[in-house]
């Protein structure tokens, strides 16, 4: 089962990091954690924090309902990847979610895309019909179809 794909575009946390060099010094002069932190609580305006919060939440309880049966992506509404899906498809609000690069719902008002999302799980897990159980894997074959089996052809007369 190929998992459904969610994406959701909207104004996440980014925290750079400095080369590899720099981040082993901090690191081993102790103030590496420090300065992450210190990162990580300047990231976004208050406001906005709490905005991704909500969403960190929703999405997170998606992946507890769903599991693998899901793959989502976040993309910070700043970067490049977030302005070209967001161009991609047309969204000019945060936060916005995007069900298998086609269905897009903007807001935060999840359970539209919850729905749908659980409609395609759902449809998703439904099995195919087996080929175990097929006319042709049977030996019936379809009537006229010319695969009819053997036993089923009638006798052919020597004239």
């Amino acid at each position: 089962m190929k998992p459904v794909s969610v994406q959701v575009i909207t104004y996440a946390p980014t925290i750079f990091s400095h080369c590899q060099h720099c981040e082993l010094a901090f690191q081993e002069m102790g103030i590496g954690e420090r300065l992450r932190r210190r990162e990580a609580a300047e990231a976004l305006p208050d406001d906005l924090i709490g905005e991704f919060q909500v969403v960190s939440d929703w999405v997170h309880g998606l992946l507890e309902r769903h599991g693998p049966r899901v793959r989502v992506e976040v993309l910070d509404a700043a970067s490049i990847r977030g302005f070209i899906a967001s161009l991609r498809h047309r969204i000019g609000r945060y936060p916005a979610v995007v069900v298998d690069g086609r269905d897009t719902w903007t807001g935060f008002e999840f359970g539209a895309p919850d729905a749908a999302i659980d409609r395609m799980v759902a449809a998703a897990r439904v099995p195919p019909v087996s080929a175990a159980r097929s006319p042709i894997t049977e030996g019936r074959g379809l009537p006229g179809s010319g695969h009819e089996s053997p036993a089923r052809t009638p006798p052919q007369t020597g004239a």
